[in-house]
């Protein structure tokens, strides 16, 4: 395929990422040089204290698409993202993890689905499908095969880690009833749509939180398989004890403020075309 020929914008936010954040940049510059005519990368460093915002620094004389921000405290991955997204220049931006915990190599393709979508969304498997139709069965079934092992196995690099993504992905989905396969992945948007959310949460449930406000706009989403990759080094802090009970906190007290007393915006619903894996050669 030719090149995206539309401005992109890559956004990533790391903390004490020194071991990683350099192939990170290489590594993100080579992928969007050979995918897109016009691209940025963003980058938030949340105040590290080790060599990361030097390393960028440097890289920044080599690479002249690098926007560096450094946020004057640490104010975690929900803050961090904000403000990443907030100054975002191209017309369509995504985000990566410095990890690169997600399979983007069919970026190209994933590009394209903007033309036809409002909205491009990561899932890291398949959906659960149940064929009992009973109301009361189906549920308990999905549930059981959701925590299953091989389901847990290709969700993470861990089984601890897949289960806290799980039990988080549950908690959304029966909260909050919006049909996506995943809510913590890549997610490829229009960058005027996501700037123009009013962002409440300050955890990991930005993500969940951007997709929700969008779907409640009556925006148009597509599913795409982004595989799970493992962390090779360095430090991963999105499961801490503190991230966790940060992003359950956001996910229960906005869920009291926008749908039991009703203090959201009143709009329709979106569209999810839900992925399905037969159509697809590479999950």
């Amino acid at each position: 395929m030719p090149k995206f020929d539309r401005g992109v914008s890559a956004l990533c936010w790391a903390y004490n990422e020194e071991q990683l954040i350099g192939e990170f940049l290489t590594r993100m510059n080579e992928l969007l040089n050979r995918t897109v005519e016009d691209y940025e990368i963003v980058v938030v460093d949340d105040c590290s204290t080790d060599r990361t915002n030097e390393i960028v620094r440097e890289l920044k004389k080599e690479i002249p698409q690098i926007k560096l921000f450094r946020n004057p405290v640490n104010m975690n991955v929900g803050l961090s993202s904000q403000r990443a997204i907030r100054n975002a220049t191209k017309e369509f931006l995504f985000w990566q993890t410095v990890d690169w915990s997600y399979d983007i190599s069919l970026l190209r393709i994933f590009l394209e689905f903007l033309n036809s979508y409002d909205i491009v969304a990561g899932v890291r498997r398949s959906p659960v499908k149940v064929a009992d139709n009973l109301a009361v069965v189906k549920p308990i079934l999905g549930l059981l095969k959701l925590f299953g092992i091989k389901h847990l196995t290709k969700r993470s690099d861990t089984v601890s880690k897949a289960i806290v993504s799980v039990i988080n992905y549950s908690l959304i989905r029966t909260l909050f009833n919006m049909p996506l396969s995943d809510y913590q992945n890549v997610v490829f948007y229009p960058t005027r749509l996501i700037q123009s959310i009013k962002f409440e949460s300050k955890s990991s449930f930005s993500n969940p939180e951007a997709l929700l406000k969008c779907y409640w706009k009556g925006c148009s989403i597509v599913e795409v398989p982004i595989s799970f990759l493992p962390r090779k080094s360095g430090t991963a802090k999105g499961t801490r004890p503190r991230a966790i009970f940060n992003s359950v906190s956001d996910i229960l007290v906005l869920w009291f403020r926008w749908i039991v007393l009703g203090k959201r915006e009143k709009t329709g619903k979106g569209y999810v075309k839900r992925l399905n894996p037969e159509e697809w050669e590479v999950l």
